[in-house]
């Protein structure tokens, strides 16, 4: 059973850095959700994942670029994955007006991944819904102004 805590803390320990906690504004710690910007607030996001696999599938193509650059480190040397991040960083860096859906073709090209036809392929991701915003109040989140 010493064991199991050991895990069972080292779970929650891994689980806890993981989640993100809510932000504290500028403004202070008294201002009231931004529902325009966050939407609708959820209890489902601050607990803890439903299922072991979940943080790993959040994960995955992180985990994929790691064990990748690994591999080719070990096949080609030091200079192939540093190449091949800053390629990452300057096509993350080109992106499409926050308001407008981008599928970052750039990046699944680098990654291999052009030729796949994956789950978000079919119906798409969740995350990148095709739900507009107002263009000019995100345009001044993203550059800092609100």
């Amino acid at each position: 059973s010493g064991d199991s805590i050991a895990n069972s803390r080292g779970t929650t320990s891994l689980l806890k850095d993981s989640i993100s906690f809510t932000e504290v504004s500028a403004s202070g710690l008294f201002e009231g959700h931004d529902l325009l910007r966050r939407g609708f607030t959820s209890v489902k996001n601050e607990l803890l994942p439903s299922h072991p696999l979940e943080l790993t599938e959040k994960n995955f193509q992180l985990n994929q670029d790691k064990t990748n650059f690994a591999t080719l480190r070990n096949i080609q040397g030091i200079h192939a994955p540093l190449k091949l991040q800053m390629e990452f960083r300057a096509v993350k860096q080109v992106q499409r007006l926050p308001f407008l859906h981008s599928s970052n073709i750039a990046m699944d090209i680098l990654r291999g991944n052009d030729e796949c036809i994956g789950f978000e392929d079919i119906l798409n991701d969740p995350s990148q819904s095709e739900v507009m915003g107002e263009p000019h109040m995100m345009m001044e989140h993203k550059l800092g102004l609100l």
